[in-house]
């Protein structure tokens, strides 16, 4: 089922190369790096991307040049809507509307689900998504994340506890978990409210 950005923009491969350079923005990248960092191993889906790239170009939202032989690709800055499409693909990354997410219920006994760094664009935070769970499904825990780094275009950094490891990190005053909680983030699953009420609480004392 396509987003409302996907039907915006024509094409989920459209949005996808689009939101793939907004999040890699100082990078140069061939044609097979970034079919490949995309997940776009069908052949329509590869041809697709071949000639959005080359739309992308003519509207001067990238620029390509030579890299060993090699045409690369990447970002103009400059380019005049670059402000309000990076505002976009900042809000894309929060659940719902970054659907991916959704899944996270799914990975076991989910205590807490929270989203920082790459996707709110708080490069501060040292973690993207942390996650408390009891019976963990390791496979779909991996797909999922393979999924939203083909999505986001970056490595993902997350940070996996259960439930008695996190309850006593914050007994301990853990200084990972409490700068996480006190920095910008999202929540996706919270099943630890009192919790994290009574962290701030404590915190603003």
């Amino acid at each position: 089922m396509k987003t409302e950005l996907e039907f915006l923009f024509g094409s989920k491969v459209r949005w996808r190369l689009i939101k793939f350079f907004m999040l890699n923005e100082k990078k140069s990248l061939t044609t097979s790096e970034i079919i490949e960092r995309n997940k776009l191993e069908a052949k329509t889906a590869r041809e697709e991307a071949k000639k959005i790239l080359g739309q992308l170009v003519n509207a001067k939202f990238l620029y390509s040049r030579t890299i060993r032989k090699k045409k690369a690709f990447f970002v103009n800055l400059k380019y005049s809507f670059y402000d309000e499409l990076k505002w976009l693909v900042v809000k894309s990354n929060i659940y719902p509307q970054c659907e991916q997410l959704n899944r996270v219920k799914n990975l076991g006994d989910v205590k807490l689900g929270l989203v920082s760094g790459l996707f709110i664009n708080n490069k501060k935070s040292k973690t993207d998504l942390l996650l408390v769970v009891d019976g963990l499904s390791r496979t779909k825990l991996k797909n999922l994340i393979e999924d939203l780094e083909a999505e986001m275009g970056q490595e993902i950094n997350y940070s996996l506890m259960n439930f008695e490891e996190f309850r006593y990190r914050i007994k301990m005053f853990d200084k990972f978990i409490l700068e996480i909680l006190e920095q910008p983030h999202e929540i996706i699953v919270n099943e630890v409210e009192g919790i994290i009420k009574e962290i701030k609480k404590n915190r603003r004392r």
